[in-house]
């Protein structure tokens, strides 16, 4: 493809040089060439470079490609610092994303951003919710109860768990949770799966 078709070039500003580097970490954080990257998104070495030094702006029609590629939303890659995506690295207390879960009393907000590896989870558990059923996922997890108390059941074996405890497993393993007591409780919830994946009772 000719570049010209792939970007709009302009003069370097603020925002482009933004995104540039936001596809940038992306790239490197997946161990993806510039080469590799281009091939995957359908577009020039040349357009791939020139957007990642902020010399052009994206197209419609190459942000969706080069989302995919990179495994990501279209809209991490264009979100200023005042969007709700927020920025590569890190999210704001009023800018969490709501992850969508199947059970009754059960919330979970997503602390990581767009560019994270681990799916950083702060799940909320009032007072006899739980989830539906046991469920298994490919990855591993690991949580910290910071407040309340939780009944974690993994693998047919149950776990009472209060502030201050934590714990790790393979999330191939059958798990479910509740909240026993009368107070809501709250969890620090890391996992290595992607948001889409961790859905209570997915």
């Amino acid at each position: 493809m000719d570049i010209l078709n792939e970007t709009a070039e302009k003069p370097k500003d603020d925002a482009d040089v933004r995104v540039g580097r936001r596809v940038r970490a992306l790239r490197l954080e997946r161990n993806l060439s510039l080469a590799e990257l281009a091939a995957k998104a359908g577009v020039s070495i040349g357009a791939l470079s020139q957007i990642e030094r902020g010399l052009s702006s994206l197209r419609v029609k190459v942000i969706w490609p080069l989302a995919a590629a990179l495994d990501i939303e279209p809209s991490a890659l264009i979100a200023d610092g005042n969007d709700a995506v927020n920025d590569l690295y890190c999210v704001r207390a009023d800018s969490r994303r709501r992850i969508p879960v199947k059970s009754e009393g059960i919330a979970k907000a997503l602390l990581s951003p767009p560019a994270a590896t681990l799916t950083g989870m702060l799940v909320t558990v009032e007072a006899g919710g739980g989830t539906v059923e046991a469920y298994a996922h490919p990855g591993h997890e690991f949580g910290f109860v910071l407040s309340g108390e939780v009944e974690l059941v993994v693998d047919s074996t149950t776990y009472g768990l209060k502030t201050g405890d934590s714990f790790a497993f393979k999330s191939t393993l059958l798990h479910a949770f509740r909240n026993p007591g009368a107070e809501r409780c709250q969890i620090l919830w890391v996992n290595t799966t992607k948001p889409s994946e961790v859905r209570d009772g997915a």
